[in-house]
């Protein structure tokens, strides 16, 4: 994994203060939606915590902080088009789906059709680390973010969980 590349918003330092002029503040917004989905993709973590001072709100050369309600404000937009949602009532940790649920489902039954998997029972662990999903773009993912991709296949009739002695797996149709 190589070093992330900040667009050129995140060095300008009217991109940390939420502008007021609606063109401005779109293209504003469509910016920090973009670099949020790109950081968790490239840091591979689903799970964020917006009252945190990470990297991805901080930017220490410039001094400069994206305000709290402007955290929010991201990410409530960002769950809008099914790409966030909030694991908490207070709405400070969220889920970062880089794709929304629907196309994890997707991608996961596109790769156990093509790798003839189907009818077979594969651990959740086997999905997400297992040497026969080694460069696969859902390897890695966060379990929890694969568990709900996997309920919308189930629900589908695409695939059964399992749950067996102390793990959990699924069976794709």
């Amino acid at each position: 994994m190589g070093a992330f590349e900040w667009p050129w918003e995140y060095s300008f330092p009217p991109f940390f203060t939420v502008q007021v002029h609606a063109k401005t503040k779109e293209q504003q917004l469509a910016t920090w939606k973009d670099l949020v989905l790109n950081y968790q993709k490239h840091v591979r973590q689903a799970l964020l915590n917006i009252a945190e001072d990470t990297p991805l709100f901080v930017n220490q050369e410039l001094s400069r902080k994206l305000p709290p309600e402007a955290r929010l404000w991201v990410m409530e937009e960002l769950a809008n088009t099914g790409h966030a949602a909030t694991t908490d009532k207070r709405k400070q940790q969220w889920e970062v789906y880089w794709h929304t649920l629907d196309e994890w489902s997707t991608i996961l039954y596109d790769w156990a059709t093509a790798s003839g998997t189907t009818n077979t029972v594969c651990t959740l662990y086997e999905l997400v680390a297992g040497d026969n999903t080694v460069g696969e773009e859902f390897y890695g993912l966060d379990e929890g973010v694969l568990r709900k991709a996997l309920k919308i296949l189930e629900a589908r009739g695409r695939c059964e969980l399992i749950a067996f002695d102390d793990n959990e797996g699924v069976k794709f149709f």
